[in-house]
């Protein structure tokens, strides 16, 4: 909003809130201009001369009918404007010697025009220009030719140009004010838009982590107290794995907590974003967590194809991972598993399949289609890359998630 300064500020405030008032206090103004005005004789030796002419008594009473009738200029414009022609042309048929009764007629016509659109603006201002105009040149003892026959002409071709200017800078302004209103609202909604992305891309990864790497911790952690009497050297491994697990977690988590407290932008990362540079590392986590795994990429032939998107790669380990972790939770015992990462035009492939185990000593039930925050996450990973992506059982026992992610 634009805050108005000078010494004039509360006089344009209280014009705007009682427009009628100011309406009035113009027409009076006007009211005064022409009977003034009408005492003045153009004609003398030396220029207009004051005192030496007096209006007629209905000369007078038109100003005052033309002055009232501007009072109400802004809410009946067109009859404003048709009351005050109507006014002055009495006025240049009867008036001798005539009064400047046409200069209501000048102020309704800006007002009309400054409240209407061009065209017509131009088509009632040339009708009231050669109108008015024509009466008084054709009427009265002055000749054609004369001063206040031109004057006519030109106050009322000025008052139209005036209200077409004073409306185009209006609505020039209020565009502008438009303009800046709607960018205002766009910036906020894509601020909220932005934040409630990167809620979900947050919410995603903490979930990618902890979900891995807490499900090896238990399934360690089961295995430790399982052999820890008969077989200490196991327990100490799976301990071992416990360790490493929890360490690898507590490190991402510390990584993605550092990141959001930080007040300005992030620095860059010193480590690289997990992608299928490591899909070793990550299938050996689930070997040694009981969980067999056999894994074959073929993103083609290294000196043809080009490397991956970074989104795209890290989408493709992330969706892996969580197949793999929802296998280890949800499969029975003796449960395997099968991954592929196969390059088909622009596409990359992802696929994880494995049998379900034993489902008579399963631990828990398998996922439902529905899902949840792990396949959701799967989805909107492969949405935000123009992909797909299917998780459901397969015919015989077992599950399998399908992704597909666009490479372009």
């Amino acid at each position: 909003m634009t805050t108005e300064l000078g010494p004039f500020a509360r006089t344009r405030r209280w014009m705007r809130d009682h427009p009628l008032a100011t309406d009035a206090v113009l027409a009076l103004g006007a009211l005064v201009s022409m009977v003034v005005g009408s005492f003045a004789d153009p004609h003398g030796a030396h220029g207009p001369t004051f005192g030496t002419r007096t209006p007629a008594t209905f000369s007078l009473v038109l100003m005052v009918f033309g002055a009232a009738a501007l009072v109400f200029r802004r809410r009946r414009p067109r009859v404003v404007l048709a009351v005050t022609i109507g006014l002055s042309l009495l006025e240049l048929t009867t008036g001798e010697p005539r009064a400047p009764v046409a200069m209501c007629t000048v102020i309704a016509l800006y007002t009309l025009a400054s409240r209407t659109d061009r065209p017509t603006t131009w088509r009632v201002g040339v009708l009231t220009m050669s109108g008015l105009t024509a009466v008084a040149m054709l009427s009265g003892p002055l000749p054609w030719y004369a001063q206040e026959n031109i004057g006519i002409f030109a106050w009322t071709g000025m008052a139209a140009a005036a209200g077409d200017a004073v409306r185009s800078r209006r609505a020039f302004i209020d565009a502008i004010r438009e303009r800046a209103e709607r960018a205002e609202r766009t910036r906020d909604e894509e601020a909220r838009r932005r934040v409630a992305e990167e809620r979900l891309r947050i919410a995603r990864d903490l979930h990618d982590v902890v979900a891995h790497h807490i499900a090896l911790v238990n399934v360690q952690a089961g295995v430790a107290a399982h052999v820890m009497d008969k077989r200490p050297d196991q327990a100490k491994e799976a301990l071992a794995h416990v360790r490493d697990a929890s360490r690898s977690a507590l490190n991402e988590l510390r990584a993605t907590v550092g990141l959001l407290r930080q007040s300005g932008d992030p620095e860059a990362p010193t480590e690289p974003a997990p992608g299928l540079a490591v899909l070793d590392d990550l299938v050996d986590t689930f070997r040694n967590a009981g969980l067999p795994v056999k894994v074959m990429v073929q993103l083609g032939r290294p000196d043809v194809a080009a490397p991956l998107p970074a989104a795209v790669d890290l989408a493709a380990y992330r969706v892996i991972q969580e197949a793999l972790t929802n296998v280890r939770k949800h499969a029975g015992p003796g449960a395997s598993a099968e991954v592929s990462v196969v390059r088909v035009g622009g596409s990359v492939e992802v696929t994880v399949l494995d049998d379900g185990g034993s489902p008579a000593d399963a631990a828990a039930e398998p996922p439902d289609e529905g899902g949840g925050h792990g396949l959701l996450g799967m989805r909107e990973r492969a949405v935000a890359l123009n992909g797909s992506c299917f998780a459901g059982p397969r015919f015989g026992g077992g599950y399998r998630v399908h992704a597909i992610l666009p490479v372009g």
